[in-house]
């Protein structure tokens, strides 16, 4: 069930928007405790009560509640959903409209409420979203209704459309399994090379993003059935810093392992052998990088990671080349080069 909750000043449009839908024949009242009328009569109704608080600015409490596809409630049974939920949301002494919608597949009822009680009282909207959220959950039990689960803490929370493709289509979202599977191997994993294992061995392919200066990874993201998802849009704890003080990694000593990490993920697709959606390109006359394209159909935009290539920012020399002592002694001839600057604009003086 996913609930759609707006606090407005405006009775009128919300009345006149769902009597529209009755005019239409795609809309009826299934419960109701003023008297059903024209929008201008059911808003001087609603605005009687209101002028018990004057200073009220926002006195409209606007509400659909969305079944999944798969669910049916009949109106009995939906105005009763409905009734449930005001009542443990604090609208049980509240005026109330109840409607029911058919324009679209799935199930949904609308309700328009007046924040204003008979007595005068107002009922709160503070956190009201997530109180929605949990009496939803309790009504989703009482009803047998199709629950989704909302993970909690270090893990990033499904979006709303997230919830709505999996009520659509009945797959557990990636998201979630993904973050069940990283999960363990990061609490278990003693290194780096372990660490890597674990996750290839569940089907995920790390990649990991390396500086071009310092050789050191700055971040993580995670290909699972060719999509890429960024560590930090799964949650705080699946971030490469977070990652990286729990799994004993070290810059110089893991470098080799992180390198061939990435050289395998490069190599899942082929130039020439299923050119498809996510087969990774090498554009002509770019030796240091690659560029995938990934296939993020039905994904939402905000969680998926922009992956350049293999994840290394800019060409770096030669893998094989590389040691901590030629880092080391580049360093050591731009400090040297700095020192003579400095000397010569003294010498100026």
């Amino acid at each position: 069930m996913i609930g759609k909750i707006t606090i407005g000043k405006d009775f009128y449009g919300v009345l006149a928007y769902n009597e529209k839908k009755v005019e239409e024949g795609v809309g009826y009242v299934i419960d109701s405790n003023i008297e059903h009328s024209t929008p201008v009569n059911m808003t001087q109704e609603f605005n009687l009560i209101r002028e018990l608080r004057p200073g009220l600015g926002k006195a409209v409490l606007h509400l659909s509640l969305n079944l999944p596809y798969s669910d049916f409630l009949d109106d009995k049974e939906f105005a009763s959903f409905g009734c449930d939920y005001l009542m443990k949301m604090g609208f049980d002494n509240n005026q109330f409209i109840m409607y029911r919608h058919t324009d679209t597949e799935h199930e949904h009822i609308h309700i328009i409420a007046n924040r204003v009680r008979y007595s005068g009282r107002i009922t709160t909207d503070s956190n009201i979203k997530r109180k929605s959220r949990e009496v939803l959950n309790e009504l989703e039990r009482k009803y047998g209704i199709t629950q989704i689960p909302v993970k909690k803490g270090t893990k990033k929370s499904l979006t709303q459309k997230e919830i709505e493709k999996t009520l659509r289509t009945g797959d557990l979202p990636l998201k979630l399994i993904l973050q069940e599977k990283i999960g363990p191997a990061i609490a278990r994993a003693s290194n780096t090379g372990e660490f890597i294992s674990m996750l290839e061995a569940h089907g995920i392919s790390p990649r990991f993003n390396i500086s071009k200066t310092t050789g050191r990874v700055s971040g993580i993201s995670f290909r699972y059935l060719d999509v890429v998802y960024k560590g930090s849009t799964l949650g705080k704890k699946y971030s490469w810093n977070s990652i990286a003080k729990q799994i004993d990694y070290e810059q110089t000593r893991d470098r080799s392992v992180i390198l061939s990490a990435n050289g395998e993920e490069r190599g899942i697709d082929k130039v020439g052998e299923g050119n498809d959606a996510t087969t990774v390109k090498v554009e002509p006359g770019n030796t240091g990088t690659s560029k995938g394209i990934e296939n993020t159909a039905e994904q939402p935009k905000g969680h998926v990671g922009e992956i350049k290539g293999n994840g290394i920012v800019g060409p770096l020399t030669e893998e094989s080349d590389w040691n901590p002592f030629k880092l080391e002694l580049k360093e050591d001839l731009a400090h040297k080069k700095s020192k003579r600057r400095k000397k010569r604009k003294g010498f100026n003086l």
